[in-house]
């Protein structure tokens, strides 16, 4: 299966840069383009291989959770290794560099007062490399960023924007060494004729959800204009009403059908993230997502999903927006009607409008 490429210009998968310095001094938040962008299978230097291929990730980082996902629910969690960054970066007193990601699995975490178990070393590259920026310096380039996807044969980055890095992985599992038989497995962008309909669907939402959801947390909660602040605001909640509805309206258990496609997979890392976390660190307090009954009972169903619930940690999470923070305090709730994540094995918990 060849995967479908993604246009550099896509409004699901970056952000436009038009006056992007302007739009940052008057303090808006513009999120940067990724710079490696290589395709796996189709470029002769990067073959589709078991075991050629690593990934360096943060739990915390929402674009991150779209890459462990795919990985997970691909059944490629034994071919594709992996390194886990710790989810505060570097401080000012770093000896290289403030605000790096850091493989330091000795970090203590202010939240739990110990370390993280899902914290690794650096192992993809083979030279114990502390910060994922001397992954970037290796190849001469001066991004800081994660997730990468790295060829361990190779010692070269493959790519480092998620949206592509899923694509290329649902294309390719069954040749990067899939566990999964094919039936078992989903498909999260089906190729063909027969699926082109289904395509244009998932890329709507794909657009939709990247700018108002995904990106749209970013620009409310880091964003220091009110006025972008109050407009993101907005839009993340007109998006929300409206996939509860599009949920309520046919009674499917996924966005698009009876299948878990590539439009649930970028949809759910915000929503995750949502209730314990964004609602306050994003200053996203016009609802819950367990105030909106569809969407919940979407998440959960997502939640129980094989691999998903292993595909990250809200420990990690709120340890990375929270521990960045002026005071460096991490909030121990919402603690009602259940902790979280626990609330996400009980669907029966949302509430009808």
């Amino acid at each position: 299966m060849t995967a479908p490429t993604l246009p550099l210009d896509d409004p699901a998968v970056q952000e436009s840069q038009a006056d992007a310095d302007a739009r940052r001094a008057r303090g808006e938040f513009v999120r940067g383009v990724s710079g490696f962008r290589n395709v796996l299978g189709e470029d002769a230097d990067f073959p589709a291989e078991p075991g050629r291929y690593h990934l360096f990730v943060a739990y915390n980082c929402p674009w991150c959770h779209r890459v462990t996902l795919a990985r997970n629910i691909l059944g490629l969690d034994q071919s594709i290794t992996m390194d886990v960054a710790f989810p505060n970066r570097t401080s000012e007193d770093d000896p290289v560099a403030a605000s790096r990601w850091e493989f330091n699995p000795q970090r203590i975490a202010t939240l739990t007062g110990a370390t993280l178990p899902e914290c690794t070393k650096e192992t993809g590259t083979g030279e114990g490399l502390r910060l994922a920026s001397q992954i970037y310096e290796a190849e001469g380039s001066e991004e800081t960023s994660l997730p990468i996807l790295y060829d361990k044969k190779a010692k070269r980055i493959v790519a480092n924007e998620s949206a592509e890095i899923i694509r290329m992985l649902n294309a390719h599992a069954d040749a990067l060494g899939s566990t999964l038989a094919d039936a078992d497995r989903p498909d999260l962008y089906p190729t063909g004729e027969a699926n082109a309909r289904l395509r244009e669907e998932i890329d709507a939402l794909n657009e939709q959800i990247y700018i108002n959801i995904n990106n749209g947390a970013y620009k409310a909660g880091f964003s220091s204009s009110q006025e972008v602040y109050a407009a993101a605001f907005a839009n993340y909640f007109k998006t929300l009403d409206a996939l509860e509805k599009r949920l309520a309206a046919d009674g499917h258990p996924f966005l698009t059908g009876g299948t878990f496609t590539e439009a649930d997979l970028r949809l759910f890392p915000t929503l995750y993230r949502h209730d314990p976390v964004y609602y306050v660190r994003m200053k996203l307090n016009g609802a819950r997502i367990l105030d909106y009954p569809h969407l919940w009972r979407w998440l959960c169903r997502v939640y129980a999903l094989p691999g998903v619930a292993a595909s990250n940690s809200l420990v990690h999470c709120r340890q990375g927006y929270f521990g960045r923070s002026w005071n460096n305090v991490v909030p121990l709730g919402p603690l009602h009607p259940m902790p979280y994540p626990e609330a996400y094995e009980h669907p029966e918990l949302a509430r009808s409008r």
